[in-house]
């Protein structure tokens, strides 16, 4: 039998079209919801077109967003996974559970596949940062689940992150792009009747969001004074997540923003809604993985405000590092016309390649 777990937004964004493509087909699986997120999730499974969960477990009715919350969600999810095993695999003692990425889900639903004795399969495997620190947890979550043995199965989306799983002598496949390319082809056909955003003229989006990048007042500090000299050239769309406003409303930063007629404050949106104004934007400034991974698939000229990253995708084409460095920055800006490239072809499926696989395996 086949189960799959999910417990945010982003994995829920980048297995859905594995989950369409398991139903398209006609075959089962068991739909696990360990509820790290909750705001919106519903709406994401219906918008997507997939079955709601056979089963939730952690869910505390609201995001976990804080270290107090983390903690308590992950001791019931793994208190519930232990004693209450045979009930959320449904009695399964050889089937196989599918994991996306690197969140927390990734060890807490491996550990309670592995309570049951199933196998665990990890898709978008194999990145690695070599630095336990930056992305954290993510950087931890990935290599302490793949030592200690939670991961049987790797579907790495290149080369680079099949070579990166080697070491684990496990059975590794290479899909040579993302799920997230197929969750971009769906999220294209949605028709959207009521939009938050409808920006006319030219404009460019800002999402940042990690942790690394608003945690510290003074590197706040010097992300916000970018913004506002990018604003001078070009209309910003500031889409906030919920920490990024309250880390630049604790910082004093959040009414320098506001001040600025050329950069729009708005509230974080659904990953369709977000999907239609990224497709109409000069380019996007962000920190986000997935962010990059997005506008390399769509080609779209992307300024990613990190030091480094683990993601090879769109690098040296229309994916700019700035490191920070204003010069870098202000070149960018100049020159992002620059940058548009063609979108990757319709005539592969990174997702369509990941059901073929899992047949061997259920």
């Amino acid at each position: 039998m086949l189960h799959v777990i999910i417990g945010t937004r982003a994995q829920i964004i980048k297995m859905a079209p594995v989950m369409k493509e398991l139903e398209e087909r006609g075959i089962d699986y068991n739909f696990i919801f360990l509820a790290q997120h909750k705001e919106t999730m519903y709406e994401i499974f219906s918008q997507f077109g997939i079955k709601n969960p056979n089963i939730v477990i952690g869910d505390l009715n609201k995001d976990i967003t804080n270290i107090k919350d983390m903690i308590l969600w992950s001791l019931r999810i793994l208190i519930y996974g232990f004693f209450r095993r045979k009930k959320i695999f449904q009695n399964d003692k050889k089937g196989l559970v599918l994991i996306h990425g690197d969140a927390p889900p990734l060890f807490l639903g491996g550990a309670i596949a592995k309570f049951q004795g199933l196998k665990v399969a990890q898709v978008e495997a194999g990145l690695r940062s070599f630095n336990y620190f930056k992305p954290f947890p993510e950087e931890l979550t990935r290599v302490f689940s793949a030592k200690i043995g939670l991961i049987d199965i790797f579907f790495c989306q290149n080369e680079k992150a099949t070579q990166n799983v080697k070491p684990y002598k496990k059975t590794a496949f290479c899909t040579h792009h993302n799920t997230l390319l197929d969750s971009l082809r769906l999220a294209e056909k949605v028709s959207l009747e009521n939009t938050i955003v409808e920006a006319s003229g030219e404009f460019a989006i800002a999402s940042l969001h990690r942790f690394e990048t608003i945690s510290k007042k003074e590197k706040l500090e010097k992300v916000v004074k970018e913004l506002i000299k990018i604003s001078k050239e070009i209309k910003i769309i500031f889409i906030l997540h919920p920490p990024t406003r309250v880390a630049l409303k604790k910082a004093n930063l959040y009414g320098l923003l506001e001040k600025e007629s050329a950069c729009h404050l708005l509230p974080r949106l659904g990953f369709f809604e977000f999907n239609k104004i990224l497709r109409k934007a000069a380019f996007i400034i962000t920190d986000g993985g997935s962010n990059q991974e997005e506008c390399s698939y769509l080609g779209i000229p992307c300024l990613l405000f990190r030091n480094e990253t683990e993601r090879m995708e769109g690098l040296n084409t229309n994916v700019v590092l700035s490191k920070f460095n204003s010069e870098i920055i202000e070149d960018f800006v100049a020159n992002y016309k620059s940058y548009r490239v063609k979108p990757v072809p319709k005539n592969y499926s990174p997702s369509y390649f990941i059901v073929d696989q899992l047949k061997e395996f259920i």
